[in-house]
C-alpha cells in the first residue's frame, strides 16, 4: 500500500499531539493516591522517637508515624509504611517507590531542587552531645577544628560537618553506634537534632551529655516528587487544619512535651 507524504505528516502530528495531551493530563500523586485509597510514606524506622519499631507491639510508632497518619485521615485515606535506611530514602523517593517521605526530612535549598515540600509539621536546631567528663568549651562547629565529629550518613549534619575545614566527618548509618563510639572516645563529639539529642540522652546510660546548640533553626517537613501541585495543596491543608484543630500540637505535646510544630 503506498501512502502520501501529506498523510505521513498528518499522522506524525496527530502523533506529537497524543502525546503532549497525554503528558498534560498526567495523574497528580493526589490522584494516584485518592484511586489507590492509601498513601504510601516511607521513613527510616530506626530513629526514636520520631520513627520507629515498638518492641511490644512490633508496630512502628513515633512522632512521624502519627503526622503521616493525621495527613491521611485529612486526605481521607489510609496510610501503607515502607521502611528504608536513610542513605537511600531520598534515592527511592525519585525512583517512585513511595510516594512521600515523612522521616524528619530538612528542607534546605539543594533538597528543594530535586524535590517538593509541604509545609514545615517541625522546627528543630542542630546539637551537639559530647562525653560527661569533656573538659573542653564548644559553642561552635568551628571549636570542633581537628576533632572528630559523628554525624548520621546522608543527613544535613553530615553536611554541616563537612562545610567546616578541618573537621575530621565520621557516618554512621544511625545515633546508636554514633553515641556509642562518642562514650568510648572513637569520636570528640556527636551532631544530631535537638530533640533528638534531648530523647537520647534521656533514654541512654551511656557517659555523655548535651552540648550547645550550634546553626540555625532547622524546618522538617514531608517530600515529595516535584509535578504534583494538587498533592501538595492537599496536603499542605491537612497540616493547617492540623494545627488549626490543636492536632498537631496534640502530637508535639505526647512525643516531647511542648509545642514543636511552631517556629520559636
Amino acid at each position: 500500500m503506498r501512502t502520501s507524504r501529506f498523510s505521513l505528516k498528518l499522522a506524525a502530528a496527530g502523533l506529537m499531539l497524543a502525546g503532549a495531551m497525554a503528558g498534560a493530563h498526567a495523574a497528580d500523586l493526589l490522584e494516584t493516591v485518592k484511586a489507590r485509597g492509601a498513601i504510601k510514606v516511607a521513613l527510616e524506622g530506626t530513629y526514636p522517637p520520631f520513627n520507629y519499631k515498638d518492641q511490644k507491639t512490633g508496630e512502628l510508632a513515633g512522632f512521624d508515624v502519627d503526622v503521616a497518619r493525621l495527613i491521611a485521615g485529612k486526605l481521607g485515606v489510609k496510610t501503607e509504611f515502607v521502611t528504608s535506611e536513610w542513605a537511600s530514602i531520598l534515592a527511592g523517593l525519585q525512583a517512585g517507590k513511595y510516594d512521600v517521605i515523612v522521616s524528619q526530612v530538612t528542607v534546605n535549598p539543594k533538597r528543594e531542587q530535586a524535590f517538593d515540600f509541604s509545609v514545615p509539621y517541625e522546627y528543630s536546631m542542630p546539637q551537639l552531645v559530647v562525653r560527661k567528663d569533656e573538659k573542653a568549651q564548644y559553642a561552635t562547629l568551628a571549636d570542633l577544628k581537628g576533632k572528630r565529629v559523628g554525624v548520621g550518613q546522608g543527613s544535613v549534619y553530615e553536611q554541616q560537618a563537612k562545610a567546616v575545614p578541618g573537621i575530621e566527618v565520621r557516618s554512621y548509618p544511625a545515633a546508636p553506634e554514633n553515641l556509642r563510639d562518642l562514650a568510648v572516645g572513637r569520636v570528640d563529639a556527636a551532631l544530631n537534632d535537638s530533640l533528638m539529642t534531648a530523647y537520647l540522652l534521656k533514654a541512654s546510660d551511656l557517659p555523655i551529655k548535651a552540648g550547645a546548640k550550634v546553626g540555625k533553626v532547622e524546618k522538617v517537613a514531608a517530600a515529595f516528587k516535584k509535578g504534583n501541585p494538587q498533592f501538595k495543596a492537599a496536603v499542605d491543608k491537612a497540616l493547617a487544619d492540623a494545627a488549626a484543630d490543636g492536632s498537631l500540637k496534640a502530637i508535639s505535646v505526647k512525643w516531647f512535651g511542648v509545642d514543636v510544630s511552631k517556629a520559636p
